[in-house]
């Protein structure tokens, strides 16, 4: 089974901003936070660290999933990330190890 949408959620250095997105493109939408391609939230806030994600084979359902995340508490979102990631660690760094940037 490949799993081609994600929805994903960052943070900054301090772990007090979240942002949540979906991308067909992970490892390159992450790039484009770190690198501040695109003005707006994530780069006026310097969110860049992936604390969170899940995979979809299917668009429908990553959007779906994007906008029940977004609906819920700032302690719901943080209940979700603790479960995944209790340390906060980055977990891009964690996933694409191997891939030169």
């Amino acid at each position: 089974m490949e799993f081609a949408f994600h929805v994903y959620t960052l943070t900054n250095d301090y772990n007090t901003v979240l942002y949540t997105g979906v991308t067909s493109d992970l490892y390159h939408r992450i790039i484009e936070h770190r690198e501040k391609v695109n003005p707006g939230f994530t780069s006026k806030y310097n969110v860049h660290k992936l604390v969170y994600f899940e995979e979809f084979e299917d668009i429908i359902d990553a959007i779906a999933r994007e906008k029940q995340i977004k609906a819920g508490s700032r302690q719901k979102k943080l209940d979700l990330i603790n479960a995944m990631n209790p340390n906060w660690e980055d977990l891009w760094k964690k996933k694409y190890r191997y891939i030169k940037e």
